[in-house]
Formats: structure tokens, C-alpha cells, sequence
């Protein structure tokens, strides 16, 4: 229970490093709102053009009496507007990662620089390209599991009591893990580590990774927020990479307190 903790520690440390960091700060904005501007568009469009989607793609109902025509196209078009808004939660930070990889691998290599005892920071040495080629193949593969989770647990959401309860937890550590997958991936990939590799790495410390993805997750609800939480939240998963990895994390650059002894990561 103690990495949840330090897992909450590395958000709340890497939105302290941005905070002192106001140029890296504002340019890690940049990438959200874009995303957000699409999405809100695509949201829209959603709603006012649903009804007509729904009556075209469903022409045997044309017949049906009223009031139950009516009923199933409404009952439709809301489904259809939750399913848009769950892709967007569950593709916000992908698609912004996407859209950023410049900044945030810029920002994310400030991060180990800063609180790298020799002042480094690793470097992958692959051409931009190369490397959003690699983040969106990573990003579909992540999205194919998550959408999975996704439908298993809306099938569980049907079951009395246990459906309106735990399933709804189960749900947030689930888009926490993924969240988690998808931000230190900016800091692993330039490391060499690869989807499965990162996947085994975040499996071994799961509860160090719920503390610091499920609150985020939570907070990523409301996509405004996620916009202002994005740039600190690269920057906190970046920290994390590195514990997760062992790496040593100078005191006094943004990450005191952040860093455990040899010892106690050894028995965790």
C-alpha cells in the first residue's frame, strides 16, 4: 500500500516541476488544446447530427408505431453519444501524446536532466518520425486493450449491486493502469523499452502505478482539466519511469521526497 503513496507523490511532484518550469509549462499546453478543440468539435457534431446517423442506419424501424420508434432512436442516440464520449476519455491522452511528441519528449528529457545526478538524459537516437510511427502503433495496441476492459466491464455493469459498486472501481484502476502505459511511455521509449517490456514493468509495481494513474484518470473526466494537467503530468510520469527502472533521482530538483532507498525498492 505504501506505492500508493509514492506513486500520488510523482503526479503531485512532476505539476511542481512544471509550475517552477513556466516556458516547458507552457508549451506542453499546446498539444491539449488542440486535441481538445477536435474533440469538442467531433463532439458536437456528434450531437447535432446523431438523430439523422440513427435514422438512417436503422431503416426498419421506419414502420414501427409510435411511441417505440421514438424510444429505440432516443435510446440509440444517447448510447451513440456515450460510446463518442467514452473513446474520447479513453483516446484524450493518446491522441494529445500523439499531437505533443515533440514537446513532451522535449519537457520529459528536461525532467531527467534536472534531476539526473550527472545532468543526462537518456536518448533514443531515431528520427522524429521513426519515433511517432513507434508511440501511434504503441497507442492502438494500448487502445485494443483498453476498449476490451472497456466492454467487459460495461457487460458487469448489468449485475445488481456488484455492476453499480465495484464494477465503477474496478473501472478507474483499469484507466489508471492504461493512463499510466501511455505517459511513461514519452520516457521509457526513448530508454529502448518496448510495449511489452513497459507492460511487464508496470505489472510488477501495480499498486505504485494505481497511485499515480487513478487519480489522474479520475481528474482526466473533464477534459479542460486534462488540458492543465497534462504538461506536470508527463513530467511526474517521467520521475516514475525512472523508479520504476531503479534509476537514481538527485534530492532537491523537484523530486525530494520522490526517491526511495535501494533497500526498501528491493522488498517492494
Amino acid at each position: 500500500m505504501r506505492d500508493l503513496g509514492v506513486g500520488f507523490t510523482y503526479l503531485l511532484k512532476g505539476q511542481r516541476w512544471v509550475a517552477r518550469h513556466g516556458k516547458q509549462y507552457g508549451f506542453g499546453l499546446v498539444p491539449g488544446l488542440i486535441t481538445l478543440v477536435l474533440y469538442a468539435a467531433a463532439l458536437v457534431s456528434l450531437a447535432v447530427w446523431g438523430e439523422d446517423f440513427v435514422g438512417w442506419s436503422t431503416p426498419f424501424a421506419d414502420d414501427w408505431t409510435s411511441p417505440w420508434r421514438g424510444l429505440f432512436r432516443g435510446f440509440l442516440v444517447v448510447v451513440l453519444f456515450a460510446l463518442g464520449l467514452l473513446l474520447a476519455v479513453l483516446t484524450f491522452t493518446a491522441v494529445t501524446l500523439l499531437i505533443g511528441q515533440p514537446f513532451y519528449e522535449s519537457l520529459s528529457e528536461k525532467v531527467d536532466r534536472d534531476v539526473s545526478p550527472d545532468g543526462t538524459a537518456p536518448e533514443s537516437g531515431l528520427s522524429l518520425w521513426r519515433e511517432l510511427w513507434i508511440s501511434a502503433r504503441d497507442s492502438l495496441r494500448i487502445l485494443g486493450r483498453a476498449l476490451l476492459w472497456a466492454v467487459l466491464l460495461f457487460a458487469l455493469g448489468f449485475i445488481p449491486v456488484v455492476g453499480q459498486t465495484v464494477v465503477p472501481v474496478i473501472g478507474f484502476f483499469v484507466t489508471g493502469f492504461f493512463l499510466t502505459e501511455e505517459l511513461v511511455s514519452v520516457a521509457l521509449q526513448r530508454r529502448g523499452v518496448d510495449l511489452r517490456a513497459r507492460l511487464a514493468l508496470l505489472r510488477s509495481r501495480k499498486t505504485l502505478v494505481w497511485g499515480f494513474g487513478t487519480p489522474l484518470g479520475l481528474a482526466f473526466l473533464v477534459p479542460v482539466v486534462a488540458v492543465f494537467l497534462m504538461p506536470g503530468a508527463v513530467a511526474g510520469a517521467t520521475l516514475l519511469a525512472r523508479e520504476l527502472l531503479g534509476e537514481e533521482i538527485s534530492e532537491g530538483d523537484g523530486a525530494d521526497g520522490a526517491d526511495t532507498p535501494k533497500e526498501e525498492n528491493a522488498t517492494s
